[in-house]
C-alpha cells in the first residue's frame, strides 16, 4: 500500500509540474484574442488619409479564415509526426518545441503593429499553429498517461486538464480586460518565455529513447514511414468508421456541427465589431461570460444531468443551444444580444464530451483510439470547409453591396442549414446499449438514407 500510495504521490508531483506552465501558456494565448480583433483591423482597414478604421474589414476575415484553413491541411500530416516523435524521443523535448513556439509571433506584435509586421505575425502564428495546435494537448495527455497508472486516477487528470483550458480561458480574458494595450503583448511574451524555462527545470521526462539501428537514417526516410503509419492509421480508422451504424450517424452530426460553429467562431468577432463597433473589452467580458459558464456546466451541470437524460439528451441539448446562439448572434439587434447569447455558449461546450461517451460505447476497447481518431478527423475536415464559405459570405454582407439587408446572414445560414440539421440527425441517434454478455456491443443504426453523404465524407478525410 506504501509503495502505491507513493507512486500516486510522485504521478501526481509530475503531473502539477506539467499542469502549471500548461496554465500559464493557455492563459498567455488567451489575453491577446480580444486585442488581436482590434490590431488587424487597425491594421488593414485604416484609412490612408489617417482617419477611423473602417467599420468593415473583408480584409481581416479573409486572412483569419485563410489562416484556419492552411493551418488545418498542415495539421493532419504534423500531427501524427510530432507525436511518433514524442514516442521515439521523449515527451519532454516535443513538449518544449511545441509550448516555445508561440513566443515568436507575439514578440512581432509587440515590437510594432503596422501591416508590414502583421502579415509577419500572421506567417509566423501559422507556423505556430501548424507546430503547436493540437499537438500540445496530444503530447501532455501521453505524458498524463505516462506519469499517472491507475486507471480511476488517469481519468480525473484528463478532467483536470479540461477543466483547465476554461480556467485558463477565463483567466486570460480577465487579464486582456485590466491591462492596458500597450502592455498586453508584453506579458503575454514573458509569460510564453517563463513556460519552456519550467518546464526544462522542473519536468521528468518518462520516455527512455531506445537506440536503433536506423538511429541516422535520413530526414525523407523518417518522413516516408510516418506516411505509411499514418496510412494505416487512416485505413483502420476508416474501417471501423465503416462497420459503426453508430458511428456512421455521429460522424455525420459532428462534421454538420463543426461545419456551422467553426465557421461561426471564425468570423463572430470581425462581425461584432463591424455591427456594433466592439473593442477588447467588450470581446473580453463576452469571453469571460462564456469562461465562467463553461467551467460551471462543465464540472456541476454535466455530472447532475448525464444520469437523467444520458448522452443522447445532453447532445441533443448542445446542439440546440448553439442554434440559437448563432441565431441570436445572427439577429442581433442591440449590443446586449451578444452577452445574452454566449450563456447558450455555455451550454454547446457539453457537445464535446457527449460525443466522446457515445463514441467510447459504439466501439470496443481495442478500437478507442481509432474510433476517437476517426471522429477528429472528421472533424478536422470540417474546420477546413467552414471559412471558404463563411469568408466571403461574411463580408459581402457586412459591406455596401449587400443584396439585402442583413448583416449576420452568413451566422443565420451556418445555424439553421448546418448546426439545425445536425440537431434533426441527432432526434434519430440510438447510442449503443451495452448487454450483458457483450458489454460493448450495440445495436446497428440504420442509416441507408445518409450513406452516399457519408461516403462523400469519407473520400475527403482520406
Amino acid at each position: 500500500m506504501k509503495k502505491i500510495e507513493w507512486s500516486r504521490y510522485r504521478g501526481l508531483k509530475a503531473l502539477i509540474h506539467l499542469l502549471v506552465p500548461l496554465c500559464v501558456h493557455f492563459i498567455a494565448e488567451e489575453m491577446t484574442v480580444p486585442l488581436l480583433v482590434d490590431v488587424t483591423t487597425k491594421a488593414l482597414c485604416d484609412n490612408d488619409d489617417g482617419g477611423a478604421t473602417s467599420t468593415s474589414c473583408p480584409q481581416a476575415i479573409y486572412l483569419n479564415g485563410f489562416q484556419q484553413t492552411v493551418v488545418g491541411i498542415f495539421r493532419v500530416v504534423m500531427l501524427p509526426y510530432l507525436g511518433q516523435l514524442a514516442d521515439e524521443y521523449g515527451r519532454k523535448p516535443l513538449l518544449l518545441l511545441t509550448i516555445s513556439a508561440s513566443i515568436f509571433p507575439f514578440a512581432v506584435l509587440a515590437w510594432s503593429d503596422s501591416k508590414k509586421y502583421l502579415y509577419a505575425y500572421y506567417v509566423l502564428r501559422m507556423i505556430s499553429h501548424i507546430i503547436s495546435q493540437g499537438s500540445l494537448s496530444c503530447i501532455s495527455v501521453a505524458y498524463v498517461a505516462d506519469v499517472v497508472e491507475d486507471n480511476s486516477m488517469r481519468a480525473a487528470a484528463f478532467g483536470w486538464i479540461t477543466g483547465l483550458f476554461a480556467v485558463s480561458n477565463f483567466l486570460g480574458n480577465l487579464l486582456s480586460r485590466v491591462l492596458p494595450e500597450d502592455y498586453i503583448f508584453e506579458v503575454s511574451i514573458l509569460l510564453l518565455a517563463v513556460c519552456p524555462v519550467y518546464l526544462k527545470l522542473f519536468l521528468v521526462e518518462t520516455i527512455k529513447p531506445v537506440p536503433r539501428q536506423d538511429q541516422h537514417s535520413s530526414c525523407l526516410e523518417t518522413i516516408n514511414n510516418v506516411c505509411k503509419n499514418q496510412y494505416q492509421s487512416v485505413k483502420n480508422g476508416l474501417a471501423v468508421g465503416c462497420n459503426s451504424g453508430t458511428l456512421k450517424q455521429i460522424a455525420l452530426i459532428t462534421f454538420l456541427y463543426k461545419l456551422g460553429m467553426s465557421g461561426i467562431a471564425s468570423v463572430l468577432l470581425y462581425y461584432l465589431k463591424s455591427v456594433f463597433a466592439f473593442n477588447k473589452n467588450q470581446f473580453s467580458d463576452i469571453l469571460m461570460l462564456v469562461g465562467i459558464g463553461s467551467i460551471f456546466s462543465q464540472i456541476l451541470v454535466l455530472p447532475l444531468i448525464n444520469p437523467l437524460v444520458g448522452e443522447k439528451g445532453i447532445l441533443c441539448i448542445s446542439l440546440l443551444a448553439s442554434t440559437a446562439y448563432g441565431l441570436f448572434n445572427g439577429l442581433a439587434w442591440a449590443p446586449w444580444v451578444p452577452y445574452m447569447s454566449a450563456s447558450f455558449e455555455a451550454v454547446y461546450v457539453l457537445m464535446e464530451p457527449a460525443t466522446y461517451a457515445i463514441v467510447s460505447k459504439a466501439t470496443s476497447s481495442t478500437n478507442q483510439g481509432k474510433a476517437q481518431g476517426f471522429i477528429s478527423a472528421v472533424q478536422s475536415s470540417a474546420t477546413l470547409l467552414s471559412p471558404l464559405a463563411m469568408s466571403p459570405l461574411t463580408s459581402l454582407f457586412l459591406s455596401s453591396e449587400a443584396p439585402f439587408d442583413c448583416k449576420g446572414f452568413s451566422l443565420l445560414c451556418a445555424s439553421v442549414f448546418m448546426v439545425s440539421l445536425s440537431l434533426s440527425l441527432s432526434l434519430s441517434l440510438q447510442p449503443p446499449h451495452p448487454s450483458p454478455l457483450h458489454p460493448l456491443s450495440f445495436k446497428q443504426v440504420k442509416f441507408s438514407a445518409h450513406s452516399s453523404l457519408f461516403r462523400c465524407l469519407l473520400c475527403f478525410s482520406l
